[in-house]
């Protein structure tokens, strides 16, 4: 017969969500190259390029997908604006601005917990911003084709990221994809979850975003 312990063991194991960061292309996330000064909450500067598109919210998503031992949750981020620097068929730049205060999760209470001070506190740093510093063609990364440097803010945080994307410029739109990983250290959400569910550090942010010419 088989140990009691044994059997619970196993039984939690089978519970283990899948780590967020598996077969996901993980950012290179450092520390931003000085001199950067600017206040926490201002707004994101616009995108680099001649002709400024603004990006389609109705046909675009932005959200993150977050998971502790046992179940994985995506995050999605309702209301959020951004802008496409273009210089003639080439993307120049790309920037963001995402409310916090309207993320929404797939539980109600978990909802609610991550807008507090455990997570993305959201009364002190109400947005989260990304601004491209560089687009360069061309990408290690299987399906796509471009790699992205840029400086996201998250809680008040600040960090450079390097990252692949699929971005294809017709004459109609500007479309471009992209799932990278972050450690959620990084950005100084230190929340450790329960002792017998803790929250993994890998942390994947979701964009699709449509920008009409």
């Amino acid at each position: 017969m088989m140990n009691r312990s044994l059997a619970v063991a196993l039984v939690f194991l089978a519970a283990c969500a899948e780590d967020v960061g598996k077969d996901r292309n993980a950012a290179v996330v450092t520390d931003v190259p000085p001199p950067v000064e600017k206040p926490v909450e201002a707004p994101v500067a616009a995108a680099d390029g001649a002709v400024k598109l603004q990006v389609a919210t109705d046909r675009s998503k932005l959200g993150a997908l977050g998971a502790k031992i046992t179940a994985q949750h995506p995050i999605t981020f309702k209301d959020f604006t951004g802008e496409v620097g273009l210089e003639g068929e080439e993307v120049k730049g790309v920037a963001f601005v995402a409310q916090l205060g309207t993320l929404e999760s797939d539980s109600a209470r978990l909802t609610e917990h991550l807008k507090d001070a455990d997570f993305f506190d959201v009364p002190n740093h109400p947005t989260a911003t990304f601004k491209s510093t560089e687009i360069k063609a061309g990408s290690e990364a299987a399906g796509m084709t471009h790699t992205v440097t840029g400086e996201l803010t998250i809680r008040g945080t600040t960090k450079q990221v390097v990252f692949p994307a699929k971005i294809t410029v017709d004459a109609k739109q500007v479309e471009a994809n992209t799932e990278f990983v972050v450690n959620r250290h990084d950005f100084g959400i230190t929340y450790p979850g329960k002792k017998d569910d803790a929250i993994q550090d890998n942390v994947a942010i979701q964009v699709q975003f449509v920008a009409l010419r």
